[in-house]
């Protein structure tokens, strides 16, 4: 069987990472299946023409997803046998409602880290340092890999290309390689954390990768990004732009919330790794530890904002002084209302899809196209294409939901593969998405396509790295 028509199918019936299971009820070649095939074909061509449309990809899957669990319902009910469909549907959300509290608190825990203005801080020295355009080339490209493993890939591209477009003065040649290059560093750097992407998240939680196992992909990962920076890095000018005399001062309590960050993410480790309870455990418990920080900095806000003011007096700082008339007390409430609800509910809306669609029995005909042939290697190399095309998050959804008889190497192959194939194309990611929105008519889907050979080799550079170092676990 070639690659192609391995992965090609997996399109149509990506399905939640529960236990997988169909329901007694054969419903695959049924009128009602393949009309919910085709309905979550049709959310997700939607969903993946969201820039074009500006149509937000939750609406698409939410509707579908009543719409396949309520046929589900019918089809249950009349067979009497409508627990099995509830059942099922419990199932799916408990494993749903675990991964969303999760990134949840992740979200409020960047949300307060840009309140407290530690990126902005960031992209100030940068902008003020006077370096080379090549050296910031680089400089945006390591950070973005280091940063990713802790904030989300978006969040890390944003803050870079925020950078780029500042110190370029219109220079389209450089923001298009340098946000190329921030895509892939964003991409490459959370394939070896459990907290850089939500696939690599997913795959720790289904249990699959302990969370130090997830740190053999290191070196994979770097290669992945150095590849095509290098090949790249040729075509950057050398001269330095004009530097910007910008200066952010941190508010109060930004060292302590990423002490805490810190905090809560050894707690969610601890709490899976020696109590074998769920991740998600930890992670509210840090929830608490920010309110509580958040409660020390509004009772004490009174007192420093005094201080402030009688230090500014004395040194005239008029400027820093009417700064204090617009400070806001720290909310944590505010912080979660900024989450990425649009994301949250698109989880929700493609969880609850799949899962019914796994429910029907597509789960073991696409694991069956898949696995069965053997060659587990060439699969999940092509699940990292497809990748490229589809969002990585369902194709994960899918693999662990056909939970195959994989050793640790392939789990930590198709891992690397789904995280850094979305780099291919710059529709591929959502950091290459919303770069192509921000730096708009100078970062563009063919400006990045013109690199997809460098990219590629970056890509089976990485996979080749990954089948050598790492060869004892396959």
């Amino acid at each position: 069987m070639s690659t192609l028509s391995r992965f090609v199918p997996l399109f149509l019936f990506c399905v939640f990472p529960a236990e997988a299971s169909s329901g007694p009820i054969p419903m695959t070649f049924s009128t009602v299946g393949l009309f919910c095939v085709a309905l979550f074909t049709l959310a997700y061509a939607l969903v993946m023409a969201e820039e074009y449309l500006q149509l937000r990809k939750s609406k698409p899957v939410l509707v579908a997803a009543g719409v396949i669990w309520i046929l589900i319902g019918i089809v249950y009910a009349q067979g009497g046998m409508s627990s099995a469909a509830e059942q099922a549907f419990r199932h799916n959300l408990l494993e749903y409602a675990e991964l969303m509290l999760f990134l949840l608190v992740a979200m409020t825990y960047i949300n307060a880290m840009e309140d407290r203005m530690l990126f902005d801080a960031l992209r100030a020295w940068l902008i003020r340092s006077g370096f080379q355009l090549r050296t910031l080339f680089w400089l945006t490209g390591v950070l973005a890999f280091f940063i990713s493993p802790v904030a989300d890939n978006l969040t890390t591209a944003l803050l870079m290309c925020a950078v780029v477009l500042k110190v370029a003065n219109g220079d389209r040649r450089f923001v298009n390689l340098a946000c190329i290059n921030i895509v892939v560093a964003a991409n490459a750097g959370g394939a070896f954390s459990p907290f850089g992407d939500i696939t690599t998240l997913m795959v720790w939680q289904a249990g699959k990768v302990a969370f130090g196992q997830f740190f053999a992909l290191f070196v994979p990962s770097v290669l992945n990004f150095l590849v095509p920076a290098l090949l790249m890095s040729f075509m950057v000018p050398k001269h330095a732009p004009k530097a910007v005399n910008e200066v952010v001062d941190l508010k109060r309590g930004a060292f302590g919330i990423v002490a805490l960050f810190i905090l809560t993410i050894l707690t969610a480790v601890a709490c899976h790794n020696f109590l074998h309870l769920p991740p998600v455990l930890g992670m509210m418990m840090g929830l608490g530890y920010l309110q509580f920080f958040g409660f020390y900095l509004r009772k004490t806000l009174p007192t420093s904002l005094a201080r402030k003011r009688a230090l500014y007096e004395r040194n005239g700082d008029q400027a820093r002084l009417r700064q204090l008339g617009s400070v806001v007390p720290f909310d944590v409430f505010n912080k979660v209302a900024k989450a990425e609800w649009d994301t949250l509910l698109f989880f929700y809306g493609v969880v609850m899809c799949v899962g019914g669609l796994g429910f029907m029995g597509y789960l073991e005909l696409v694991s069956a196209w898949l696995y069965e042939g053997g060659n587990a290697t060439q699969a999940n190399i092509a699940i990292g294409l497809l990748s490229a095309i589809v969002d990585n998050i369902p194709v994960m959804f899918a693999v662990l939901s056909m939970n195959p008889d994989m050793a640790l190497g392939q789990w930590l192959l198709v891992t690397l593969t789904a995280g850094v194939g979305g780099s291919l194309l710059s529709i591929g990611s959502a950091a290459g998405v919303a770069l192509m929105g921000q730096a708009h008519g100078m970062y563009t889907f063919f400006g990045h396509l013109k690199w997809l050979p460098a990219i590629l080799l970056g890509y089976l550079v990485s996979i080749g790295a990954h089948l050598w170092l790492n060869s004892a676990q396959f």
